[in-house]
């Protein structure tokens, strides 16, 4: 156990659990065959994905909340957030009445801005990441009277986050290890104690973003060098709480890292096969057991789905760039006579070889061709590479000139981008 006397202690994480029965849904951990089956590991899904904010953070939000005194509740609460944290500390000061100020960063998908307010808190923009928002909330606290509810730096709020290992182990006490996302160390910390509670011999591993290696460089003494555009705005964090770093250092055995490639293929994984819809941070664990299969092999596992709120253009894009890269899009240039009744042809073509056509464009002026000739970018449904390779096939054969285009890789892009 930590010999930290802030952290919280196993019994505090239990009257936790008894203060959230009934206020929280106890979220199933859900076996998944495929997922064993592709992993080689035996995966237990924890869905908190689905409590009612999508989060786990209701968790600790609610923890908090109930320590507050009549006078602090009727000043009311203020925090900062990227979303989750925002929406937890929202609907349960709402259900106590309490008047909530969220503070969160500009950069803050639209959909958990939209959510936070709808839950009835006054949500206000401020700063390009966590620090500047942080700053903004600490000021409107000490200048309203308001009390500030950290999302992760604070015991009760840790002992809250906690529960999600103590149901996990009640409902499968033979797990052997946890994957747990890690942002500011909230989550990792509070599990880390109840799991070693119950099952010292547990092993407890935290995922961050391989752009937000935060807890990885605290505990190594290494400089935190972060930064960058993540999907996992959630776990975006450039440095863990002082409390979840200390109970960090005691309890977690790993800290593992995963890139964007490797988060966006789990979220397209977890959509696809287990029909369930996690944001990037939520999908971290998962990415994590694919990246190191050998390490997990034949283990039972316990996956942490943190959270679900992902904007949907995002997801849309994730699941278009998916089928892209497994070869089930597929962009293909061709090169036709520029006279009546050539884009039926190539229509007919495509269609006859069993391919949908997703978009096209024809070009006359911009390309590289004969005045005399035009060239069609065509965006076609397949059902894989091999399909593709037959449909080309098809379309050299009716005199259409035909050629894939490569698909721009997304560490490709995203070094564009950076």
């Amino acid at each position: 156990m930590t010999a930290n006397p802030e952290a919280p202690t196993p019994a505090d994480i239990q009257d936790a659990a008894w203060l959230l029965a009934d206020k929280v849904i106890h979220t199933p951990l859900a076996e998944s065959a495929v997922l064993s089956e592709l992993s080689g590991a035996r995966v237990f899904l924890k869905m908190e994905n689905l409590q009612y904010t999508a989060s786990f953070k209701e968790r600790g939000a609610l923890v908090r909340l109930s320590g507050l005194d009549a006078a602090q509740r009727a000043r009311g609460v203020i925090a900062m957030s990227a979303g989750n944290h925002a929406q937890g500390v929202a609907r349960h000061a709402a259900l106590a009445g309490i008047p909530a100020t969220i503070v969160m960063p500009r950069d803050t998908p639209f959909v958990k801005v939209v959510q936070t307010r709808t839950l009835g808190a006054r949500v206000e923009l401020v700063g390009d990441g966590l620090d500047g928002a942080t700053a903004h909330a600490l000021a409107l606290a000490e200048a309203e009277g308001l009390t500030f509810v950290h999302p992760y730096d604070d015991p009760r709020v840790i002992a809250g986050q906690g529960t999600v290992a103590l149901e996990m182990l009640r409902d499968r006490p033979d797990l052997d290890c946890l994957l747990v996302p890690v942002g500011g160390g909230g989550l990792i910390a509070g599990m880390a104690v109840a799991a070693k509670a119950l099952h010292p011999s547990i092993e407890v591993i935290g995922v961050e973003a391989a752009l937000y290696p935060g807890l990885r460089a605290a505990l190594s003494g290494a400089p935190p060098a972060v930064g960058g555009s993540t999907i996992a705005e959630g776990i975006a964090v450039k440095r863990p709480g002082g409390l979840p770093l200390a109970i960090a250092r005691d309890l977690v055995d790993d800290v593992l890292t995963v890139a964007e490639p490797e988060i966006e293929s789990a979220v397209q994984v977890l959509v696809e096969l287990e029909k369930t819809v996690a944001e990037g941070a939520g999908a971290a664990a998962l990415a994590a057991l694919f990246a190191h299969r050998e390490r997990f092999a034949g283990r039972r596992c316990g996956l942490v789905v943190s959270g679900g709120n992902i904007d949907s253009r995002l997801l849309a894009s994730i699941l278009m760039r998916g089928l892209a890269r497994g070869g089930r899009l597929t962009r293909l240039r061709i090169g036709i006579p520029d006279r009546p009744g050539q884009l039926a042809e190539v229509a007919r073509l495509i269609g006859e070889s069993g391919g949908n056509i997703i978009e096209i464009q024809h070009q006359r002026l911009f390309h590289d061709v004969p005045v005399k000739a035009t060239e069609l970018d065509v965006v076609v449904e397949t059902r894989g590479p091999e399909h593709t390779r037959d449909l080309i096939d098809a379309l050299n054969r009716g005199g259409c000139r035909t050629r894939e285009l490569g698909y721009a890789s997304v560490d490709a892009v995203a070094a564009a981008v950076n």
